[in-house]
């Protein structure tokens, strides 16, 4: 007996159903990406002056891929990430404060100061959680649009993950299991060109991470995430794929991270000239020329956007600072399952009823 040919996965449409942006459509986007930029050089302000602890990845140069796909998504739709989340979490409506102060170990932190950057979490805009442990949330993001789709709640859980990420075995996984049960998710992959110091071409035989889809026949598709309006279109299609019930994706956006893979990275394995070549393509800079450009927005204008941005980080910033600390008394509260009071010595044990 001989197998027949697989048949190849369709492509998605060149267009999603979304209409064109429009000019206040692009400033709000202009807005949400400087915000994240900001609130970060400000969290990497703090971490140098040891207000903030641990691990600290960030996320500037990549505002694009996140606030673009907020755009494409609805507020049924469901985000699993991993470590470098603060714009993503951001982007999906948890607000500066809440990131700030959670950076900062405050009690008025997204999760109580308990989490840190790495594990920012909101279940009230749908934001599942930021993951530590590379590649590991991606079966996460599997069982989510598991639920989803058990549900009926039409909607759609997205995962962020690295390149580097597309080489655990979890991520393949996760993506035969998607394909199999025809699950709503799409998988985007935010190639930066990096796995923490290692460039992509001496990781991995493939570059294209998207093709990683072929293997189960899933419909896939790598695209420039530089400009926040084309992401807003690529991945609404793929949601759209997906909240049809034709099954999962698996994109491919093509960014670059400005600083290194944490706040301890010095980044010196970049050839010499690469960084600055590449803030060309600063997400920022192409929205900023599209508004002025084709909609007829005034410097004066961006300057008042930014103007209203700086004040919004600053707070966030003040509020981190001025949050109390969490209560020690709570410190295993997620942790360890409650357990009943031990019997008195000699009493007989409660009748099941």
């Amino acid at each position: 007996m001989t197998a027949s040919a697989p048949t190849p996965p369709p492509a998605l449409p060149e267009r999603s159903s979304l209409p064109a942006v429009t000019k206040e459509g692009l400033l709000h986007l202009y807005r949400e990406m400087v915000l994240i930029r900001r609130v970060e050089e400000l969290a990497a302000k703090a971490y140098t002056q040891r207000k903030i602890f641990g691990f600290c990845h960030l996320y500037i140069g990549q505002e694009s891929v996140a606030v673009g796909a907020a755009a494409a998504c609805q507020p049924q739709d469901h985000w699993v990430t991993a470590y470098r989340e603060h714009g993503q979490a951001m982007a999906k409506g948890v607000s500066p404060r809440a990131v700030m102060a959670e950076l900062y170990g405050k009690a008025t932190g997204c999760t109580q100061g308990l989490g840190g950057s790495m594990h920012l979490f909101d279940s009230k805009v749908n934001f599942m959680g930021g993951y530590g442990i590379v590649g590991a949330h991606v079966p996460l993001a599997a069982g989510v649009a598991w639920g989803l789709k058990q549900r009926k709640t039409n909607g759609v859980a997205v995962c962020f993950f690295g390149d580097g990420a597309a080489h655990q075995g979890a991520f393949f996984e996760a993506l035969c299991l998607a394909q199999l049960y025809k699950l709503p998710v799409v998988f985007l992959c935010e190639n930066n060109f990096y796995a923490m110091g290692t460039a992509i071409d001496r990781q991995s035989a493939l570059i294209d991470m998207s093709l990683r889809g072929l293997g189960v026949g899933m419909v896939r598709e790598q695209f420039d995430g530089f400009d926040v309006e084309h992401v807003r279109d690529r991945v609404a299609a793929a949601v759209e794929f997906a909240r049809s019930g034709q099954g999962p994706v698996i994109l491919e956006a093509i960014t670059y991270r400005y600083r290194g893979h944490s706040m301890s990275d010095p980044a010196k394995y970049r050839p010499s000239g690469e960084l600055e070549e590449k803030k060309k393509s600063d997400p920022l800079a192409i929205s900023e020329r599209r508004l002025m450009t084709d909609f007829g927005v005034t410097a004066d204008e961006l300057e008042a956007v930014r103007a209203s941005v700086d004040a919004e980080a600053d707070d966030a910033v003040k509020f981190a600072e001025e949050s109390p600390w969490p209560d020690p008394a709570h410190l295993y509260d997620y942790t360890y399952a409650p357990t009943p009071e031990p019997a008195a010595a000699g009493s007989a044990p409660e009748e099941k009823r």
